[in-house]
């Protein structure tokens, strides 16, 4: 609080004999404060930098729509959906074209009889049900990269809101600091005047002095910690990082009522894109483990072959040479099985095993983030209703009264200035309780997914 209520003031101005220089003194003061205009802008913008107000929502769009970590994984995602129809599809046949038993002393196609050019095609036809698997299982990986991408969004939604709400605490410390700032000058004002006329001390504007430098010093840090965390909100969004952002105001009383842990387990449990992405991968292990039992039947090759002669056949047969036509058929033998396919088998078992259990802890995962988050924001939702309505109003009464007794000397200056710089203390944690309560949701609403968590 940087200064008074005009309510206030004019109760306490009315109580003032202003026929002495002192309270003469200490009127003007109190005039000052209903008068001047506290609220300052302290991040105005500097050096020409663009400036524009921003809401936690517009920011979550703006990272959504440019954050180029997610266009990567997007496009992960679209070049995973073109390997289904590759794998599944059969291999590419091969053509040949075959000079077969030229005679070396003459290269003549007439001299003999089995000299030929022969043309050829052969097909590879894996055993049945090999190429479905395979198309099943890089369709479950390209099934869990889109549940990636969703993950991704989530995160980077949360990530920005969380910043957005560090962004808007250190504004509203800023402030609350700035009117601090103007109180305590006014009074190192009023010691000034009584130590002038002989009732005061000058440790007393010694000791105002003192604390006036103290909240220059967190000013220095707090606005550096705003540039730092601007920074980050703006790497977020794809922006440049000395781009200028003055926050949308938002209302601090503003606490939803959000479900119950069991309710939101459940919603986590069908719309968190993580645990989608896991469930996908153990589908994807089962498919390439029932792969690897297929691989120990053998693929199969059909070819076929035509050879063309020229020339005649010997006397007794007559007649020119007729060409030839051959067929070919191959089996590949799993002769290694017990070194190839069977460890193979053990490889992909142990697999799927690892995505079971990767399933597993990532459901206590998010369970313990839902847990955490709720216990967060009721914490921080009791602590600003504390502050706003019990200790804030109670820390103004007491600077209240002891403004009053200070101006008749009954109280020492330095309780005065210790009861002031309680209340600023206590507005802090008022906003920091504000901000970690919309930063609690924020978690919330990643560690559950995509459904509302809102009553």
């Amino acid at each position: 609080m940087a200064c008074f209520t005009s309510n206030t003031l004019a109760r306490l101005s009315s109580r003032i004999r202003v026929r002495t220089s002192r309270g003469r003194a200490i009127f003007r003061l109190l005039m000052l404060c209903l008068v001047i205009n506290l609220p300052i802008n302290a991040h105005a913008s500097e050096g020409g930098a663009t400036e524009s107000v921003l809401t936690a929502r517009a920011a979550v769009l703006v990272a959504l729509e440019d954050n180029p970590s997610l266009a990567a994984m997007q496009y992960r995602y679209e070049a995973l959906q073109e390997v289904p129809s590759q794998v599944g599809s059969l291999p590419d046949p091969m053509i040949n074209l075959n000079a077969m038993n030229f005679p070396t002393d003459s290269f003549d196609r007439d001299q003999e009889g089995m000299t030929q050019l022969q043309f050829g095609f052969s097909q590879v036809f894996p055993f049945p049900g090999k190429l479905d698997l395979k198309e099943e299982a890089a369709t479950f990986d390209a099934i869990a990269a889109g549940y990636s991408v969703d993950e991704m969004r989530v995160r980077l939604a949360n990530s920005v809101k969380t910043t957005w709400w560090q962004i808007h605490y250190l504004d509203r410390a800023l402030e609350t600091l700035e009117r601090n700032k103007e109180l305590l000058r006014q009074f190192i004002a009023v010691a000034r005047t009584k130590y002038e006329t002989g009732k005061g001390l000058q440790q007393d504007i010694l000791l105002a002095q003192l604390e006036l430098s103290t909240l220059i010093d967190q000013g220095i840090k707090l606005v550096a910690l705003r540039k730092h965390q601007l920074i980050q909100l703006n790497t977020l969004m794809d922006r440049p990082a000395s781009n200028n952002v003055t926050l949308a105001s938002i209302d601090p009383t503003a606490m939803p009522d959000i479900l119950s842990e069991t309710e939101l387990f459940e919603i986590a449990d069908e719309a968190r894109p993580t645990l989608r992405e896991k469930e996908t991968q153990v589908e994807a292990a089962q498919t390439r483990l029932e792969l690897a039992k297929k691989d120990r039947y053998p693929d199969f090759k059909l070819g076929v072959m035509y050879g063309e002669r020229t020339g005649d056949n010997p006397p007794f047969m007559g007649g020119s040479r007729a060409d030839l036509f051959s067929v070919m058929v191959g089996a590949k033998i799993p002769l290694y099985a017990g070194r190839k396919q069977s460890r193979a088998i053990s490889q992909k078992t142990a697999e799927l095993a690892k995505n079971r259990y990767a399933l597993i802890d990532e459901k206590g995962v998010v369970r313990a983030a839902i847990a955490a988050a709720v216990t967060d924001y009721q914490k921080s939702q009791d602590q600003s209703e504390l502050f706003s309505k019990g200790i804030i109003p109670q820390a103004e009464q007491t600077v209240q009264s002891m403004l009053a007794a200070y101006q008749v000397s009954e109280v020492d200056f330095l309780n005065l200035v210790r009861s002031q710089m309680t209340l600023f203390n206590y507005e802090l944690l008022y906003w920091k309780s504000v901000s970690e309560a919309n930063q609690a949701l924020s978690r919330l609403e990643a560690a559950v997914g995509k459904g509302s968590i809102y009553e």
